[in-house]
């Protein structure tokens, strides 16, 4: 699903709007080559979804939230973030800076130094002195709001606040935080993490306890959590197994067989699932998202509501009074790892 228009701040208008990008021949650069590669934002955005489900790993803690993270792994989210971006956009080694180049730039992008810098509190970015001069890409990411953004600042003394933690580590004053970065993209939609934005009695009915209930905690995520985009990260901490992919698979047992009985469908993140969502009018899955949602035979009492044809019928998004049907199958998709 593309970001919302409003939630969204293009980076070139959001620079030309400042005044400022003309003053700064690499930030403009810069900005200009990460919107080539990544025109809406989307892939930044999984790579920062990606890495928080890496963190929490669900898949062997069960974890889902943020704060269930111990303060080391937090520390550490940011090596992560900027490890995935370069490996994501194939960002090159940044130069050694300064007296002894004991601070190695994270990135060279068109020949220009940029260091990354992560936080999952708004402001919280931890510039070293050595990068004074420089250019930072600032990133921030808070899972409970679903939000995230990202922009490009240098690093001058006269914005910054005195560090007084034992590396002298610098951080960016609070009335420079809009005016002086150049954001590219500001509180974009970050996807969602359904686990943690589920209601208490909800997620418990999820997240069973108890051994050899991965199957089973799949089945009760897709059939809970109904025309909703569900990551990968949901689904594999609701499975707790490596395999949690075949979880979904359409055998005996496997949640789409499962459901199918009860007339939902799980749709993936490939083009003929997307265009059977989009014409249903449900979510669309993107990429590394699946969607369910309980459907019903098209009938005259349903008016002109949207329908598509699988297996030889007409189906519809069920209402609440429709009656419990088995679903059709949907198209089986070529290379897909869970079919």
């Amino acid at each position: 699903m593309p970001f919302e228009e409003d939630a969204n701040i293009h980076a070139a208008g959001w620079i030309a709007k400042q005044g400022l990008i003309e003053q700064d021949a690499d930030v403009k650069k810069v900005v200009d080559y990460i919107l080539s590669l990544d025109p809406d934002g989307s892939r930044f955005a999984t790579v920062l979804r990606d890495t928080i489900d890496q963190l929490l790993n669900g898949e062997t803690t069960g974890r889902y939230a943020w704060d269930q993270l111990f303060k080391t792994e937090k520390t550490h989210a940011g090596t992560l973030v900027e490890i995935n971006l370069q490996r994501e956009f194939k960002f090159e080694d940044g130069s050694d800076v300064g007296a002894h180049g004991e601070h190695p730039m994270d990135y060279k992008i068109l020949g220009i130094d940029v260091d990354c810098k992560f936080s999952q509190d708004f402001g919280g970015w931890m510039i070293p002195p050595e990068a004074m001069g420089h250019l930072c890409l600032l990133v921030w990411a808070d899972d409970r709001k679903s939000k995230w953004s990202a922009g490009i600042f240098r690093v001058r003394e006269q914005w910054l606040n005195t560090g007084s933690n034992r590396d002298k580590k610098l951080t960016l004053k609070a009335k420079h935080r809009m005016e002086q970065v150049h954001w590219i993209w500001h509180e974009a939609e970050l996807p969602e993490n359904v686990l943690l934005h589920l209601d208490d009695a909800t997620r418990k009915k999820v997240l069973l306890e108890g051994p050899r209930k991965g199957q089973q905690r799949v089945i009760e995520l897709f059939r809970r959590v109904q025309n909703r985009r569900i990551g990968r990260g949901a689904i594999r901490t609701a499975a707790k197994q490596l395999d949690y992919m075949a979880r979904l698979r359409e055998s005996k047992g496997r949640a789409r067989t499962v459901l199918r009985e009860e007339g939902i469908v799980i749709a993936g993140p490939y083009g003929r699932h997307q265009d059977i969502a989009r014409r249903l009018g449900a979510e669309v899955p993107q990429r590394g998202e699946f969607v369910s949602f309980r459907v019903a035979e098209a009938m005259p009492h349903h008016g002109d509501r949207p329908s598509v044809e699988l297996e030889g019928r007409h189906w519809t998004l069920a209402e609440p009074d429709d009656p419990v049907m088995q679903a059709p199958r949907l198209p089986k998709v070529t290379g897909e790892e869970e079919a």
